[in-house]
């Protein structure tokens, strides 16, 4: 078995699902995959079972939920699956090719080799590396960061980022089931509380590319939660005693 485990949440990702998932198996590294599916009516859940009779067998994985039940209890149903299969890296990454898969290799080194316990792949570490998006949404995305950055104390640049690998520690450490978002700013809640923890966080610096294929699941109702969902989650921090990574 693999150290690492790639999770990718799925909803009509029809068009790209094959390609990501031959990208992703074709890393020297030879993580494992597991696709989290809210029960896409297009097809994509068949996809992926058949690539793992024909192609990947003990490789990729899938869990097919019922209905779109939000990004961060996919990904914290993958977190639980990860744990229990004893991965050591855990990757968090989207299925519309907007991340690099070969920049999965960066994050792993940064984990394994040089002692990050959270890597984030970074859109805006070394500047502003997003291609094909509107400049009203680069605008709001960086300001977005930049907002959370300044609220939350964290020094990150890209604190909104779902490009990352996390050491088993940290998922074994953060309390998943007091994580509240699911949205948006489930990445944000995620980052904060592996901060809150203690635990090394590093950036590497990425190229982020629109999807090309299928239909974004972003809307404004999502910048609404993290705008106002990350000053509640700020305030209840000073009330709450975060477990500390055991030495």
């Amino acid at each position: 078995m693999a150290d690492g485990l790639v999770l990718i949440p799925t909803y009509n990702e029809i068009e790209n699902i094959e390609k990501i998932i031959d990208a992703v198996m074709g890393l020297s590294e030879g993580f494992d995959l597991l696709i989290i599916d809210d029960g896409s009516p297009d097809g994509t859940a068949d996809v992926v079972k058949s690539l793992m009779a024909e192609r990947y067998r003990n490789r990729l994985y899938i869990l097919e939920r019922s209905g779109k039940q939000g990004l961060g209890t996919a990904y914290i149903a993958g977190f639980k699956y990860a744990l229990a299969n004893k991965y050591q890296y855990i990757f968090e990454m989207d299925a519309d090719f907007s991340h690099n898969p070969s920049d999965l290799t960066k994050l792993y080194a940064m984990c394994k080799y040089q002692g990050a316990d959270l890597t984030i792949g970074s859109r805006y570490v070394s500047g502003v590396n997003v291609v094909n998006w509107p400049i009203g949404r680069v605008l709001m995305s960086y300001f977005a960061s930049k907002y959370v950055k300044i609220v939350t104390g964290m020094k990150v640049f890209d604190t909104t980022a779902g490009f990352k690998c996390y050491r088993r520690r940290v998922l074994e450490t953060i309390e998943l089931d007091k994580i509240r978002f699911k949205g948006y700013a489930f990445q944000i809640e995620m980052k904060f509380t592996a901060y809150m923890c203690g635990f090394r966080i590093e950036e590497v610096p990425i190229v982020f590319v629109n999807r090309e294929l299928g239909t974004s699941k972003m809307s404004g109702g999502i910048f609404n939660e993290a705008v106002w969902g990350v000053i509640k989650m700020r305030l209840r921090s000073f009330f709450r005693k975060y477990p500390k990574q055991s030495t």
